[in-house]
């Protein structure tokens, strides 16, 4: 059995992460905090997630090595969402976007910023797979995942409370390989 070995691109982390027709993405800097506790909380975006508090996200941005925040932006630097991807350091080279919260809802920006941040997964630090849940009744978000060619892995029942009330997260999943093949038949960037 051949032995994988693994040692994270710390280079490939820095500054501008993608480029795309409309939107860019870029590692998130102090300065973004106001906008990144906007965006989650925000009525809207917080009935679809758990969101951290504004420590948590400093420590990420200041000194995170296995988490960053990334910012959605577009080409002139205006802000439209924030991504915040976990599991930098797995061995298996295996990405969790914990956060996935566009501000500016209905102009597409949701399918480019899914394009950038998994032609960053996959091509930029190659890793084998990327995962993120979502709440079994985000239709929104599930629709946009699934359209960008995430596919369900599983339902956990019941795992979280929002305002005294069990939920459950679907979690989706994509491989480096069904990237590829996405990628030969003009699906992504």
């Amino acid at each position: 059995m051949e032995t994988l070995t693994y040692s994270f691109p710390e280079e490939k982390i820095q500054g501008m992460l993608a480029e795309g027709p409309r939107l860019r993405l870029r590692r998130a800097d102090e300065g973004d905090l106001p906008y990144i506790m906007a965006l989650e909380f925000e009525p809207e975006n917080l009935k679809f997630i758990v969101p951290f508090e504004e420590e948590f996200h400093h420590k990420i941005i200041t000194g995170g090595k296995a988490s960053m925040d990334i910012i959605v932006e577009k080409h002139d630097g205006t802000p439209v969402g924030y991504i915040l991807m976990g599991g930098l350091l797995t061995e298996a080279r295996e990405a969790e976007w914990t956060h996935f919260i566009i501000g500016e809802k209905g102009q597409g920006y949701g399918h480019e910023a899914m394009k950038l941040i998994k032609a960053f997964t996959f091509e930029e630090l190659n890793f084998h797979r990327a995962w993120l849940d979502c709440k079994d009744y985000n239709a929104r978000a599930l629709h946009l995942y699934e359209s960008e060619g995430m596919l369900r892995e599983g339902l956990i029942r019941e795992t979280i409370i929002t305002n005294g009330i069990y939920e459950n997260l679907v979690i989706l999943g994509m491989l480096d390989r069904e990237y590829r093949e996405r990628k030969r038949n003009n699906l992504e960037l």
